[in-house]
């Protein structure tokens, strides 16, 4: 059985109301991570600027912007009559640029190395205002950061994110936010393959609900454990609860125990 009134949703949609909801109930806020399916929507993209969240979401490679040499013209000059013109206006020389024709449009200086442990990769961000559309509404979209990553062995960039991150938000923070959805993708992994998430057979909406919310009640439980046994806590401040040994407590067969009836 389904909820009464329940119509078809697209996941943006589904994730926008969520957000929605977590605001209302004054969940703490983060910066919203999705992946290109929810970052090339420009409704839900808008609809998270609009709950004043930061958000870096990746998308498309056809994802078009305004940058660099590439800026629209501005609206028609008003004549005094009607209503003055707000949208921005294209031309055969005044076109936007897809993120992909950005990034290999970019000089070797704009790239640079960042790593971890075996990892390593080439970043580049810079800022931007998306394109989708500014002909149509009034006005340009708000600026904000474009991230690409182009490894260095690659052919053809590895990704691309937009950001709603302030401006002096440094590379590296930027980078570390946005692939940060990396440990959110294999939260949920390990969810559906070691806490049985995607094993639910059921047919029931409630069902669904309830063995959904054990498993993540389950997750937190074991990430809180094992958040314990940190690799980097000092013996002896792991902070086990443990009864204390009481003071006449003597280990069995030492010479001073006494047998006990």
């Amino acid at each position: 059985m389904f909820p009464n009134r329940c119509s078809f949703q697209t996941k943006p949609q589904i994730a926008l109301a969520q957000l929605q909801q977590a605001v209302e109930d004054k969940v703490p806020t983060g910066v919203v991570l999705a992946d290109e399916v929810y970052g090339s929507n420009r409704e839900f993209r808008e609809g998270v600027a609009d709950l004043k969240l930061d958000y870096s979401l990746a998308v498309k490679s056809t994802t078009t912007v305004w940058a660099l040499e590439h800026q629209p013209l501005p609206p028609k000059p008003w004549t005094g009559k009607g209503r003055q013109a707000k949208r921005m206006r294209r031309d055969q020389t005044h076109q936007p640029i897809s993120v992909e024709q950005l990034a290999r449009s970019l000089p070797a200086s704009a790239w640079r190395e960042g790593s971890k442990e075996t990892l390593r990769s080439r970043f580049s961000a810079l800022r931007v205002r998306p394109a989708y559309g500014d002909d149509r509404k009034a006005g340009l979209q708000p600026e904000q950061w474009l991230l690409i990553e182009w490894p260095g062995a690659a052919d053809e960039p590895g990704g691309y994110w937009l950001a709603s991150l302030p401006i002096k938000t440094s590379l590296k923070r930027l980078v570390g936010i946005s692939k940060h959805r990396w440990v959110i993708e294999r939260d949920y992994e390990e969810l559906k393959s070691e806490l049985g998430l995607a094993h639910y057979e059921g047919r029931s909406w409630r069902g669904f609900h309830h063995h959904a919310t054990l498993c993540i009640a389950a997750y937190g439980f074991l990430i809180a454990e094992r958040s314990r046994f940190s690799p980097s806590a000092h013996v002896g401040h792991l902070g086990l609860r443990a009864e204390p040994i009481p003071p006449h407590f003597r280990p069995r067969g030492a010479k001073d125990s006494r047998p006990t009836t």
